[in-house]
């Protein structure tokens, strides 16, 4: 997730898309959900490569036409820029395959033009006792051989430069897709491909028979901090909080920013003890550093982060299972914060209470 879609998930969202639509009604832009996102990036970013483009039309009185609109998204929005991607490289591919498939045609044809002159040589051949025929026939079948193995040589280079190609667009929209997945400021999964792998995590679970836990963890008193030390320096906190989980997140466990200063993890086939044992070792390493600010070195003291748990029940949603470790990081933060929680002490202490 970039800086600016953060920002957009934070307190100040609101103010900057009210901020936003005032810019567009006095510049006269249509409202139209592409128009928003476009300034909602200007007002949260103004200092970015897309402000300055918006900026220098509206200074030479460019109206804000949707094909604009859809050349500016292209250039600056990520999933804009994704989505051009993608179409580029499935582009690309569907014509090397149709080069590939006119390739094979070619050589098609030309076998059975072989085939057919074969025919004719063996016809030639039983009605002719005469040398000098049978010499001629053998000549032209010769002709032809080396006329069919030169262009089955040809395909045989073209099939193997279009394999080259072909496994190098497979790599491009792989780096595509992980881009598509990965938040850009901590190298995690993002929400997006979060989401997937639980609902893939719940069936596997449900089709094995097996155990699954998941976690939600969320820094401390982040917004505070946010006002005290500014948004570089708490991104700078949340890159380090990142590092700490992703450690421990060796598959088939899996790691996720899941939106501002929240994380979630998935622990397949790993039981709530485990689990918990490797949320305090977060917890723990976490809090035993005292951070330092990167541009001044100022001494930012330590940070602590709340966790939850639950364990997922047979054929449970995985909506249900997010709301019970949700529930059970809310238990983490009421009774103090730097603490690990279980949904399960958690409805134990609500049905106590």
């Amino acid at each position: 997730m970039s800086d600016v879609e953060t920002t957009l998930r934070g307190p100040e969202a609101y103010k900057i898309a009210r901020r936003a639509l005032d810019l567009m009604e006095r510049h006269q832009v249509w409202p139209t959900a592409l128009n928003f996102e476009l300034w909602t990036h200007f007002v949260a970013d103004p200092d970015g490569a897309l402000a300055r483009e918006l900026t220098r039309l509206i200074s030479l009185g460019e109206p804000m036409t949707e094909i604009i609109s859809e050349e500016l998204a292209a250039a600056y929005l990520p999933k804009a820029r994704l989505n051009e991607q993608i179409r580029d490289a499935g582009d690309l591919l569907s014509k090397e395959l149709a080069s590939v498939s006119q390739a094979i045609q070619n050589a098609q044809k030309s076998n059975a033009a072989f085939g057919k002159q074969l025919d004719g040589a063996t016809k030639d051949l039983n009605a002719n006792a005469d040398v000098g025929a049978i010499k001629s026939v053998v000549t032209s079948l010769a002709q032809a051989t080396r006329r069919v193995h030169k262009e089955n040589q040809s395909l045989e280079a073209r099939l193997a430069e279009s394999t080259a190609e072909v496994d190098r667009l497979r790599e491009h929209l792989e780096q595509v897709r992980r881009d598509a997945t990965t938040d850009g400021l901590t190298n995690l999964a993002n929400r997006k491909a979060f989401d997937e792998e639980l609902d893939r995590a719940c069936a596997e679970g449900d089709e094995a028979g097996s155990s699954l836990c998941l976690a939600v963890l969320d820094i401390d008193h982040f917004k505070g901090f946010n006002d005290t030390w500014g948004h570089q320096t708490g991104d700078q906190v949340i890159r380090y909080v990142a590092s700490v989980i992703g450690r421990v997140a060796a598959m088939p466990r899996f790691a996720a920013r899941y939106g501002g200063e929240e994380f979630a993890m998935i622990f397949p086939r790993e039981s709530a003890a485990i689990v918990a044992s490797c949320l305090e070792e977060i917890r723990v390493e976490v809090s035993s550093r005292t951070l330092k600010r990167r541009s001044t070195n100022e001494d930012l003291g330590t940070i602590t982060i709340s966790s939850g748990f639950a364990e997922r029940a047979r054929d449970e949603s995985s909506h249900s299972l997010m709301e019970r470790a949700d529930a059970a990081l809310y238990a983490s933060k009421r009774s103090g914060r730097n603490k690990v929680s279980s949904a399960a002490d958690a409805a134990a202490s609500a049905n106590a209470a």
